[in-house]
């Protein structure tokens, strides 16, 4: 409704692509006049909205959905924490403060836990990573960086709105209304190939094949929990999948183990899912795919532009991170720090502090003096001499060296290192 094919602000929108996350600032995709507030679901007020009705049974399987333009009003804004506090935890406190509110959002949890039992037997694949917020102080300096805990608050969400998405693929794909569906494909057999070497090593068996299914991932990411080398696997299969797209072919969702998917719960931030409310319109007001107003190869310009953007949102957000988390180091040079290793290169080996979650590099000349030879299927060091072996996951201690704003850049030098050393021993018994 506000924003018009081929009018300046759509113009616009499409070349910005995505709304850009930095710490404390937004930078956004449509103008905040829209963002914030025409285009935003604010309480008590009434908005325009597409929304999709889903008849849901009680195993959890969408029996039908029906699409349509309203009106909504807000009851409320909540936050993932006091939800989770009402009718996760059932803090008494919690549940007073969002009064009448509470058994429909009960009803919403037991659907969740619907949604994701068939989510889980899918075998969609879910990775135990960790987000973290920056937490400024007086003049805008860096008082802490803190994990993000994901609750069930997080989780509904997350399910409701992917089953708003795989309503609107089908709902388009059964039309034939050209769109932009969100893919991701299956690893590539190399990929594979390197993951079963890997596996092999730490005596888990992996078959060697060409394809594999999200059910199989998910188990083997299931049978190493509680491994002291969880995060070290878990990071290497994280690793061999691909990158999402969007593409206007349906090839399906791996990660999430669906055979059709599309973006279409973000409009205002994400421009694919502005494409997709236009042609869901398109549909409701009467149209079909013989007077839609897009090509086939618009749309696989769109695809390929916003798949861009979405990668050029992210860069600039990690860029400005990392140089906010330099600044933060500028005065612990000379400090120690103990700390994960979370990449391996050639040229050496890249570590997160701690309880800091601050990424730097230990160039290979500051590790103890030895000639190192690079494996890129065990993602290790291991020094021909003294026998000592860094690898993906380890736990080492370092020294701040050096920091650079300029560079983005933080230096360490590794001055310990138990586990390499217990490997060491292992080898000269042999």
């Amino acid at each position: 409704h506000y924003v018009k094919q081929n009018s300046a602000l759509d113009k616009e929108a499409s070349l910005r692509g995505t709304s850009v996350y930095f710490p404390e600032r937004v930078i956004p995709m449509l103008p905040e006049a829209l963002s914030n507030e025409l285009c935003s679901l604010n309480p008590d007020v009434d908005r325009l909205c597409m929304v999709v009705i889903l008849d849901i049974d009680n195993s959890g399987q969408v029996k039908q959905h029906r699409f349509h333009e309203a009106v909504m009003r807000s009851h409320a804004r909540l936050t993932y924490n006091e939800v989770a506090a009402a009718i996760v935890q059932r803090e008494v406190t919690a549940r007073k403060s969002l009064d009448g509110l509470v058994p429909c959002l009960e009803q919403l949890y037991d659907l969740y836990k619907l949604l994701q039992k068939r989510r889980n037997r899918r075998g969609a694949i879910d990775f135990d990573t960790t987000e973290t917020r920056i937490v400024f102080g007086s003049e805008k300096k860096i008082e802490t960086i803190e994990p993000l805990i994901r609750n069930d608050a997080h989780r509904i969400i997350e399910e409701c709105m992917i089953a708003a998405n795989i309503a609107a693929a089908e709902f388009l794909g059964r039309r034939h209304i050209p769109c932009l569906y969100r893919n991701h494909e299956p690893p590539s057999a190399e990929k594979l190939d390197d993951l079963a070497a890997f596996l092999g090593e730490l005596g888990i068996k992996f078959p060697r094949k060409k394809s594999v299914t999200p059910k199989q991932l998910s188990a083997l990411l299931q049978s190493i929990r509680g491994r002291d080398d969880e995060h070290l696997i878990q990071t290497v299969v994280l690793r061999s999948l691909s990158q999402a797209v969007y593409q206007p072919n349906n090839l399906g969702h791996f990660g999430l183990a669906l055979g059709t998917y599309t973006h279409f719960t973000s409009p205002i931030r994400r421009y694919p899912d502005l494409l997709v409310h236009r042609a869901i319109r398109h549909v409701l007001r009467g149209g079909n795919e013989t007077n839609y107003p897009y090509t086939p190869q618009e749309i696989f310009s769109f695809g390929e532009h916003s798949s861009m953007t979405e990668r050029r949102a992210d860069d600039a957000t990690r860029d400005a991170v990392e140089w906010l988390k330099c600044e933060y180091l500028l005065d612990k040079v000379g400090e120690e720090f103990d700390g994960i290793i979370t990449g391996v290169a050639s040229f050496g080996i890249f570590i997160e502090l701690e309880a800091i979650y601050v990424e730097g590099l230990a160039h290979v000349t500051s590790l103890p003096k030895d000639y190192y030879h690079y494996d890129p299927v065990s993602h290790k060091l291991s020094g021909e001499r003294a026998g000592l072996i860094f690898q993906l996951g380890d736990r080492v201690r370092v020294l701040v060296n050096r920091v650079s704003l300029d560079d983005r850049q933080i230096d360490f030098t590794v001055i310990q290192s138990d586990v390499p050393r217990r490997r060491r021993r292992r080898r000269n018994r042999k």
